[in-house]
């Protein structure tokens, strides 16, 4: 064999082993973080009857795993703003949206539903046809819930401090896609799209992890979910919805 050949062998399979032991590195990570995701407890609130109704599905991100208390996830930043909000929260760490119709179940109307997640599927690799379904069923389920439905899936997983090449350069192709599938499915059934989608080097997650994510590397901190609720805010216009629809409830109580 050439001493080209073998050159070209040798490096081939020291890139092969260094995307091997990325690879294990990251699903390492992966499985710390879903540890810490089922020591979670998920914000819930019942307040009063006159104030609006929020359902909130997902998965570890709405149940708020990596904040200091449920009170610092985004359901308990969007009930500080809205002091009459009853949260009902429904997440499971995990869940694909798939799993999410199981959080929906019920006859009941609410005010508004907050999906957050995705996260899982992109992780386990979900085909684009099974993901687009799962999205579809959940935004036709939230519709019988509430007119007011808003997604709001992750960021840009490619930017996760410890993915390397190339897994790096397939969780950001498989992120844009996501995003563009929920802003499809949304548009196409009266729902709203939060995009927190960025490039590396416009993402505040990627330039200032330590500031704004958790120990484990792949949910929000405190600083994090602020940041998410401000995103939502700008784009939804989500508590002002709230506060709007808790006005009117408490006007029509008090006028009977």
């Amino acid at each position: 064999m050439k001493k080209e050949h073998i050159a070209a062998c040798a490096s081939l399979s020291v890139l092969v082993g260094l995307a091997a032991a990325t690879a294990g590195y990251a699903a390492l990570r992966l499985r710390a973080a879903g540890r810490s995701s089922r020591r979670a407890h998920p914000f819930d609130r019942r307040s009063r009857s006159e104030g609006a109704r929020l359902l909130v599905v997902g998965d570890s991100t709405a149940g708020g795993v990596g904040a200091s208390s449920p009170e610092q996830s985004l359901p308990g930043l969007l009930a500080r703003a809205n002091p009459s909000l009853t949260v009902v929260n429904k997440a499971m760490p995990g869940a694909r949206f798939a799993d999410m119709l199981s959080q929906l179940e019920g006859d009941e109307r609410v005010d508004a539903v907050l999906v957050l997640g995705g996260a899982n599927d992109v992780f386990h690799g979900t085909r684009d046809a099974a993901l687009r379904s799962g999205i579809e069923r959940v935004a036709q389920r939230a519709r019988v819930r509430s007119d007011v439905v808003v997604f709001m899936p992750p960021g840009n997983l490619g930017n996760l401090r410890f993915l390397l090449p190339p897994w790096n350069w397939w969780m950001t192709y498989r992120a844009r896609r996501l995003q563009t599938l929920v802003a499809e499915v949304a548009e196409a059934n009266g729902a709203r799209h939060v995009s927190l989608f960025l490039a590396r080097e416009d993402d505040p997650f990627a330039r200032h992890p330590r500031r704004l994510s958790s120990r484990d590397g792949v949910h929000p901190n405190d600083a994090g979910y602020e940041l998410w609720q401000r995103e939502l805010e700008t784009q939804a216009q989500l508590s002002a919805r709230l506060r709007k629809i808790g006005r009117s409830a408490a006007a029509r109580t008090t006028a009977f």
